[in-house]
């Protein structure tokens, strides 16, 4: 059974192609990064407009390399939310159009049930007969720019929301951080470099892990780190100015006036700890037999070493080609909702707010 996925949420705009839920025949995306990258984040209204110009080039792309034709195509997956709502609205609209016209029927699907879904999705050169899918009841962490959920997985479609964060998620918080440091967008990457030469005991940072058994908070930590950085400069006379923000503070490069290695892994470490921490008690307390990671903070190398060795389960992860958002684990996600029988009608709609849960 091959199902098209599409995906619009934010920046990227994708289409894929996936065979019975596992197999990627193709997997097509058109980054905005660079186009974003000059404002530290992701321009709304600039995301939107660019899905317009990419997203049919894109699908026709997923299904020249899939080699399928519509006769093919099983059901067509969107993500509907949560997301940006104009980037969204560009992704149902086409889905829609589409399946109306080649009468194939339409799945919506949830983002954040995406990304879970990215750990059934075969790796690529291992043969599909060698892969064994995720095992239940699992906790999943979907850690991304927008989300850091901690999620039971009881079975396909059985969700239990243990935590979430309060403030920023993870994601929001290394950008975040990555932009007061000059170390540019996107700020995961970007910190996990810098980071691979600093020391993460150089400073001591909150890891705030008494918000709630499950929950997250991150914001307090990305002040803390805006005033360490104050301090920092005060201390090597580094000009700061009076109403400083995170936007407007570079110190990439201040050499070694300023310990921005040492920083960057001590604000690593701070998140890394704080997830890992609250995952591992979860497993416990639910006796998961599995620890799934998903989303695009789950490409990030600290946090799956930490992981492996401090939860006492097996933990799998995607490649980090299907972390980031991708149309894969989208129609990963559509081809078990519509094994399921669901069906989305012609009034399907975005829903920014969207949650799993």
């Amino acid at each position: 059974m091959f199902i098209l996925g599409i995906e619009t949420s934010c920046d990227e705009t994708a289409a894929a192609v996936v065979q019975d839920g596992r197999v990627v025949l193709s997997n097509v995306v058109a980054s905005q990064v660079e186009l974003h990258r000059r404002y530290g984040g992701v321009f709304p209204e600039m995301a939107s407009r660019q899905h317009m110009i990419a997203i049919t080039p894109v699908i026709r792309q997923a299904l020249d390399e899939a080699g399928v034709e519509w006769s093919d195509i099983a059901a067509i997956a969107v993500v509907y939310g949560p997301g940006l709502a104009g980037s969204l609205l560009v992704g149902v609209n086409t889905a829609k159009s589409l399946a109306w016209a080649k009468g194939i029927p339409l799945v919506g699907v949830n983002h954040l049930e995406a990304h879970v879904y990215a750990n059934w999705l075969v790796p690529p050169g291992q043969d599909p007969k060698d892969f064994v899918p995720p095992s239940f009841p699992a906790v999943c962490l979907v850690v991304s720019g927008g989300h850091t959920d901690l999620i039971l997985v009881r079975e396909h479609h059985d969700y239990e929301r243990l935590g979430r964060t309060t403030d920023d998620a993870a994601g929001e918080a290394f950008d975040k951080v990555a932009r007061l440091l000059g170390l540019g967008y996107p700020g995961g990457p970007a910190i996990q470099r810098a980071a691979e030469e600093g020391n993460s005991e150089a400073f001591r940072l909150p890891k705030a892990l008494r918000v709630g058994p499950y929950d997250f908070s991150f914001s307090g930590l990305k002040t803390a780190v805006l005033r360490l950085v104050q301090e920092l400069q005060r201390e090597q006379g580094i000009p700061t100015s009076k109403d400083q923000k995170l936007a407007e503070v570079s110190l990439a490069e201040e050499g070694d006036k300023f310990p921005l290695a040492d920083l960057a892994a001590s604000f690593q470490a701070a998140v890394v700890g704080a997830l890992v921490e609250k995952t591992a008690k979860a497993v416990e307390e639910y006796g998961a037999v599995q620890v799934l990671l998903a989303g695009g903070v789950a490409a990030n190398k600290l946090l799956r070493q930490e992981i492996h060795r401090q939860v006492k389960v097996p933990v799998r992860y995607p490649p980090i080609r299907y972390c980031t958002d991708n149309a894969a684990m989208v129609a990963g996600a559509g081809y078990y909702r519509f094994l399921a029988g669901e069906r989305s009608g012609w009034d399907l709609d975005v829903r920014p707010n969207l949650p799993l849960v």
